[in-house]
């Protein structure tokens, strides 16, 4: 059968207390309604149906990318009166799953399972059973242990809250008999809303198979209305990357230490030690040791490579046995050949660093192609920029650069030469001259200090 996926996302969200919608906040770098969409993408024959209302088109604008159909939900008035909204959408022979833009962790072989069980005949639900069920619907069953019906919280009876049984809202319905059971819904109860939950009374009454199942773990259906409980799942999702990291051969000084939003990917006997940040897709290769207080972004490292404390590496690449930091840092079009060394307060940005190239100390390197074996002394500038235009600098293999030097671009320094320290270089040095560009040293005798002046 053709798969519709309803993703509700027309909530307010007023206890979020924020101007965005409930559903974009992030949980591992990523919005919680991308989360579910990229989950629901990944089923075989799925048509996706975005529901969105409040702060409709900034959710809209956000996942336009999945190509969903988007639905509006103004004056929402329940989850039923949600797909009633979205039922013209829906495939006549299809099966519709009904998923929530707030419940960002659910697992794909969750979903499978629950597709597995899909017949036309055949109403799927996604149940959990909780040792504290408040404030969820409680699923009912009859003697023979069949479900009859979901009673909501605040309609149910004493009995009727006993049962540890409850709903998760996430539901696989065939489309032929869904329509009909949406037109049916009424608001009688106690929100005055229409409960999507109400169908399952309406499938137990015509004979319709009713099967449960539950996800493997109850954090997959946790859902968000507050800025505490969007924590609790961050912290769930950075748990679920770190063990996932250490079983494939990462060790992690402190596994509650650790934020991944994103994707990262590591080789066997990386080290990666507390307060690390990564950010978009992070590659990290065999053996490279990744110091405290870092921030990765976009980037990928090679095999044994040692960044050290404090070093933040943005939109870069880094070859082989590199050595950066402590207080490093790569900003977005740095390439590092192998061996090459960034030490403590570098900047870079646009450069690409020769192997075997050392920038050690307090130094900014920008729009640079550096060759091979070069030595950079402290307080080297590449001055690449007049105000309007950015220009090259290129440094050939084997030069040597003296601390206090301002290579003003566009220059060429080419191969073998060495640059004295404290220069302002402004033309280009052929190889293997000696270029220095100071100003005349001038001393004078029997000079008198300044003295304070009495007020």
């Amino acid at each position: 059968m053709t798969q519709d996926i309803v993703i509700l996302a027309a909530g307010k969200g007023s206890r979020m207390k924020s101007d965005f919608s409930k559903v974009l906040h992030k949980v591992g770098g990523e919005a919680m309604v991308r989360r579910v969409l990229s989950t629901a993408a990944q089923l075989n024959d799925a048509q996706l149906h975005l529901i969105v209302g409040h702060q409709g088109q900034q959710v809209e604008q956000a996942c336009q990318d999945f190509g969903a159909n988007i639905v509006w939900q103004t004056n929402p008035q329940g989850t039923g009166d949600a797909l009633r909204r979205a039922a013209p959408s829906l495939t006549a022979d299809g099966a519709t799953l009904t998923l929530y833009g707030d419940v960002p962790l659910i697992q794909q072989d969750t979903l499978e399972r629950m597709r597995a069980l899909s017949t036309p005949n055949t109403l799927v639900l996604l149940t959990i059973t909780l040792d504290n069920p408040h404030g969820y619907g409680r699923i009912v069953r009859n003697q023979q242990g069949q479900v009859t019906a979901i009673v909501e919280q605040k309609d149910a009876s004493a009995e009727q809250l006993a049962i540890q049984e409850v709903n998760t809202g996430i539901l696989l319905a065939p489309n032929a008999k869904l329509q009909d059971w949406l037109a049916a819904l009424n608001n009688d109860n106690a929100q005055g809303e229409y409960y999507l939950t109400d169908i399952i009374a309406m499938a137990a009454e015509q004979g319709v198979d009713i099967v449960t199942v539950e996800p493997e773990y109850e954090w997959e259906v946790a859902g968000v209305n507050d800025r505490v409980q969007l924590a609790a799942l961050e912290r769930v999702w950075q748990q679920q990357q770190a063990e996932t990291l250490m079983r494939q051969g990462a060790s992690l000084m402190d596994p509650s230490r650790i934020d991944i939003r994103g994707t990262l990917t590591t080789g066997q006997d990386c080290i990666i030690d507390i307060n690390c940040v990564f950010e978009g897709n992070v590659t990290l290769g065999k053996n490279v040791e990744v110091g405290p207080n870092c921030v990765l972004k976009n980037c990928t490292v090679a095999d044994n490579t040692i960044i050290k404390a404090n070093t933040m590496i943005e939109d870069s690449q880094v070859g082989d046995a590199c050595d950066l930091g402590p207080f490093a840092r790569l900003r977005p079009g740095t390439v590092l050949a192998d061996k090459a060394k960034i030490g403590n307060f570098v900047e870079t940005k646009k450069a690409h660093i020769g192997a075997g190239s050392k920038v050690n100390h307090l130094s900014y390197i920008g729009d640079t192609t550096m060759g091979a074996g070069v030595n950079v002394g402290a307080g080297t500038i590449t001055c690449n920029y007049d105000g309007v235009n950015k220009f090259q600098t290129i440094i050939g293999d084997g030069v040597f650069v003296g601390s206090n030097t301002s290579l003003v671009a566009p220059v060429e320094v080419q191969q073998g030469a060495t640059i004295a320290a404290g220069s302002t270089i402004t033309k280009n040095v052929a190889a293997d001259q000696l270029a220095f560009g100071r100003a005349k040293q001038m001393n004078k005798n029997g000079w008198a200090r300044p003295t304070k002046q009495e007020k």
